[in-house]
């Protein structure tokens, strides 16, 4: 578990998974930029009994506030398999929760984890050029506007540029 001000980030437990599958489902909590699949309750049971969402190369945390309300979830994966370094994603349960830090210290806790332990040098954010609030959140945490890829995500019917943003080892706060 790690521990933030406003959050902390756990491991996903059996006994969330009826309220996860309800939050994850439920596609106006997600907002505007974040992919709109839907993963039936019975394969989000089958994956999870696999390693509880949760092993050497790839995981996912919950955001969980003092009163232990689940406001969202945080991922890592390998950015690609012949790049080095982790793909960060993240997404909100509703709008209720945003403005308030979750995402920013999410983000700051699971990279300053990641950098801990792994032997990678490079930190990815891909975000919609339109998604403010993932912007800001980039730039709190340090990262670096890199560039685009143009056309690369197929989003609500038509593809979409990307902006990627990176943060290195070197850049990281300690």
């Amino acid at each position: 578990m790690l521990r933030g001000d406003v959050i902390e980030l756990r491991l996903v437990r059996e006994s969330d998974l009826a309220a996860l599958f309800e939050l994850m489902s439920n596609l106006d909590t997600r907002g505007s930029y974040f992919p709109l699949g839907v993963m039936s309750e019975p394969t989000l049971r089958a994956e999870f009994s696999k390693n509880g969402f949760w092993n050497q190369e790839e995981g996912m945390l919950l955001l969980v506030t003092e009163d232990g309300e689940i406001v969202g979830e945080i991922e890592y994966f390998p950015i690609i398999h012949y790049l080095q370094g982790y793909e960060i994603s993240y997404q909100l349960f509703g709008t209720q929760h945003a403005g308030k830090g979750y995402t920013t210290e999410a983000v700051n806790l699971l990279v300053g984890y990641l950098f801990g332990r792994k032997r990678v040098n490079r930190m990815q954010l891909n975000i919609h050029p339109e998604n403010a609030a993932s912007k800001r959140v980039a730039e709190k945490c340090g990262f670096t506007f890199e560039g685009i890829m143009r056309g690369c995500w197929f989003h609500q019917g038509r593809y979409h540029d990307l902006e990627v943003w990176s943060l290195l080892r070197d850049e990281a706060a300690t």
